[in-house]
C-alpha cells in the first residue's frame, strides 16, 4: 500500500483557497491511479514517488501546476507550457486538469514506465564556460538598468540562456519587448529566469524583498 505524508496535508491547508480543492483531487487521483504510490516533499513542494520520481504537485497565488516525471514519454498529456511546470499549464480550477478518467489513465501510464524502468532521454548540458549570443537589442535593454545588469553578468551562461531564449523565442515583437521588460524587472531583483518555478527559493525572495521594504521605511 501507498503512504501518505502529513506534510503534504500541511502544505494543501497553506495553500491559498482556490487551490486547495484542486491540489486534493490531483492527489486523489494520483494514489487511486498507483495505490502503492509515496508521498513525499522535494523542493518544498509535493512529489508522489514509484519506483522513483512519478509526478509533482505545486501551488502559488494565482495557480496550480501539475507534471509527470516521465511526462514527454505519456500518451494523450498535453504539450509542456512554457510559462509553468508540468504539463498541463497554469491550473487555476479542476475543470483545468483532463477529466479523472483521462487523468487516471496518464497515472498508470506512468507507472508502468517506472516499472519497466524506461528512461526519459535527456537533453545533452551545454558545455560550461560557453558564451552565450546575446542580441544587442536584449543587452542594450538589461544595461538600463544597474541592478539587472549586475544579476546578468553574475549568471552562469545557463542562466544567461535561459533569459536570452525566452525572450528571443517569442514569435511577436509585442510579446518579445513584453518579456524584455520582465525579464529586466527580474532580474532587477536578482531573479532567475525560473525562480518562481522553485518554491524556496521564490520564498526566500519574497522574505528578503519585505526585510528590504521594512528597513526601507
Amino acid at each position: 500500500m501507498g503512504t501518505r505524508d502529513a506534510r503534504v496535508d500541511g502544505y494543501i491547508a497553506k495553500s491559498a483557497p482556490f487551490a486547495r480543492p484542486i491540489l486534493s483531487h490531483i492527489r486523489e487521483v494520483v494514489h487511486a491511479g498507483c495505490p502503492d504510490v509515496e508521498e513525499a516533499m522535494k523542493w518544498s513542494f509535493p512529489h508522489f514517488m514509484y519506483k522513483g520520481m512519478l509526478c509533482s504537485m505545486a501551488s502559488f497565488k494565482q495557480h496550480c501546476a501539475f507534471g509527470f516525471w516521465k511526462g514527454s514519454l505519456l500518451k494523450d498529456a498535453n504539450t509542456p507550457a512554457r510559462d509553468a511546470m508540468g504539463q498541463f499549464g497554469r491550473i487555476r480550477s479542476v475543470a483545468d486538469l483532463p477529466d479523472e478518467t483521462r487523468l487516471l489513465r496518464l497515472v498508470k501510464q506512468a507507472a508502468a514506465l517506472n516499472d519497466e524502468g524506461v528512461k526519459v532521454a535527456r537533453a545533452p548540458k551545454a558545455p560550461r564556460g560557453k558564451t552565450v549570443k546575446t542580441p544587442d537589442s536584449f543587452i542594450a535593454a538589461v544595461r538600463t538598468n544597474k541592478k539587472a545588469l549586475a544579476t546578468y553578468e553574475a549568471f552562469s551562461p545557463s542562466h544567461k540562456r535561459e533569459y536570452v531564449e525566452w525572450v528571443t523565442e517569442a514569435k511577436a515583437d509585442a510579446t518579445r519587448k513584453r518579456r524584455l521588460e520582465t525579464a529586466v524587472t527580474w532580474m532587477a531583483q536578482g531573479k532567475e529566469r525560473n525562480w518562481k518555478y522553485t518554491p524556496a527559493k521564490a520564498a526566500a525572495t519574497t522574505r528578503t524583498s519585505a526585510r528590504t521594504t521594512g528597513s526601507a521605511r
